[in-house]
């Protein structure tokens, strides 16, 4: 059992995502539909659907940290085992689902539900690694 590759899998979807997001920024500076100096302190002047990329980048500095800190107590603690890399592909899962929806169709419903299983999710890897630490010997 390993805790690397969902690790991974996460950090390569923030990677595309910020890739992905400055090429959509790009692409609306060269059609002149926003200027430089219009989103250098603030992110309100991108058009919609320039920002809806914007916001799901943002939001892989979110829960997703919650994510890499309990991967890592995890392996810390030696409690990778087959419910914990399960979990933790859940998480990715419904992350690379809720990023799908967000910059897509950017259903709200749909978006909750994917949001939710993800912390759903990380609640199931924090009650094992607090589990395992409670019972663990003194």
């Amino acid at each position: 059992m390993n805790l690397v590759w969902p690790i991974l899998a996460q950090v390569t979807l923030t990677l595309v995502l910020g890739l992905v997001t400055g090429w959509v920024r790009y692409q609306a500076v060269k059609r002149g539909e926003v200027r430089v100096r219009e989103v250098a302190l603030d992110n309100h002047a991108w058009p919609d659907s320039v920002r809806q990329f914007g916001n799901n980048f943002s939001n892989q500095f979110e829960t997703p940290v919650l994510f890499y800190v309990l991967s890592g107590l995890a392996i810390y603690l030696g409690q990778v085992h087959f419910a914990m890399v399960v979990a933790a592909w859940g998480f990715v899962i419904s992350r690379l689902i809720h990023a799908t929806i967000h910059v897509g169709r950017n259903d709200l419903s749909q978006r909750f539900w994917a949001f939710g299983l993800g912390v759903v999710f990380l609640v199931a890897m924090f009650v094992m690694i607090v589990a395992a630490l409670l019972t663990a010997p003194l």
